[in-house]
């Protein structure tokens, strides 16, 4: 399929949009102080500022519906990026969005397992209901409509969710009426998850700031009542049959295996030969005896000797490391050269 590119059709295909930011309505609220100075409670929260452009530009979301140009200058003043820098954050990942918002925004997930059973027809007849394409808002400004890219939840197929918060096992009637309630200004409760409040709202919590009120509403919301049974099925089914997976491949089976919790002796017997304290000796003897690099990070991560990489420290190698240090910086790709030992 081909489209052009900033198009409604382009934007679905690709999950990218290249269209042009929209100037701001007349109706737009102003980003006032107080959004400055929660602007700057966030950057607090970073070593590095920048990395506080993500739930800075939900901050602005939460105050205007959408990534406005003024938020744009905002984050980039607060920050000392340029806008530009702002910008390409911003249209990079698309639950920012370049537009005003409804109160609700609703995605339909048209991904495989969902379209083949009929998450294209709920898209296409909400489309219809709401007299919008992918990415535009109802004229009463209730929903704004989106095509969605896989939501992780391929066992609830199809799925609709509603600013974020899920509704399983959709069909054309069930989401219909979903969409037509929330046009009447309900919020039907999530299949699973916290109640439903609205777009800005979700912003407004994914910058890292409280949505709800108040304590007794919050534990609510964490305590929300949701249907897990898809997800349990194989479990269930597996238990009913007596099936379990098999051993991975080089592991002794359960009924030989060490029990759980203890760890092999020969990671924890040093041999007193190497100079090393007892806890370094058996720390390099754990790094070796990992299986994979995900385990050997791990075991480094106890390691005694302070910046150690995978249980080697500076200057030396150890066993459980695949590439040795290198002497000329950037020879083998590793970075900074190795101080000679004394």
């Amino acid at each position: 399929m081909s489209a052009l590119p900033g198009s409604a059709e382009g934007t679905a295909v690709t999950g990218l949009d290249s269209s042009p930011v929209e100037p701001a309505p007349a109706d737009l609220p102003p980003l006032t102080e107080r959004t400055r100075a929660e602007a700057r409670e966030i950057i607090a929260r970073y070593p590095q500022p920048r990395s506080a452009l993500l739930p800075m530009l939900h901050l602005v979301q939460s105050y205007q519906g959408y990534v406005s140009p003024e938020g744009v200058a905002l984050c980039a003043e607060e920050l000392g990026l340029t806008k530009a820098e702002v910008g390409a954050v911003a249209t990079f990942y698309t639950m920012y969005k370049r537009r005003p918002t409804g109160r609700h925004l609703v995605s339909v997930c048209t991904n495989t397992l969902c379209a083949v059973l009929g998450g294209q027809r709920i898209f296409d007849a909400l489309g219809r209901d709401l007299g919008v394409h992918h990415d535009e808002t109802a004229a009463d400004g209730s929903v704004t409509l989106e095509h969605a890219e896989c939501l992780a939840a391929c066992d609830y197929a199809p799925v609709v969710t509603v600013d974020y918060e899920f509704y399983d096992q959709q069909d054309v009637d069930s989401a219909r009426a979903l969409v037509a309630a929330l046009r009447r200004g309900e919020k039907p409760h999530p299949t699973r998850g916290a109640p439903l409040t609205d777009f800005r709202g979700i912003s407004r919590q994914l910058a890292g700031f409280d949505q709800y009120g108040g304590e007794a509403a919050r534990q609510a919301a964490v305590d929300a009542p949701g249907e897990i049974g898809p997800t349990l099925a194989g479990l269930r089914l597996a238990a009913e049959r007596g099936e379990s997976a098999p051993p991975m491949p080089g592991r002794p089976p359960a009924d030989e295996a060490e029990p759980a919790g203890t760890e092999p002796a020969e990671t924890v017997a040093p041999s007193g030969r190497t100079g090393e304290t007892p806890e370094a000796e058996a720390a390099d003897a754990r790094v070796a005896a990992a299986d994979n690099p995900a385990e050997r990070a791990g075991a480094a991560q106890t390691h005694p000797d302070e910046g150690a990489e995978y249980g080697q420290p500076r200057g030396r190698q150890r066993a459980g490391t695949q590439t040795p240090p290198t002497r000329n910086p950037g020879a083998s790709g590793q970075g900074t050269s190795v101080e000679k030992e004394t």
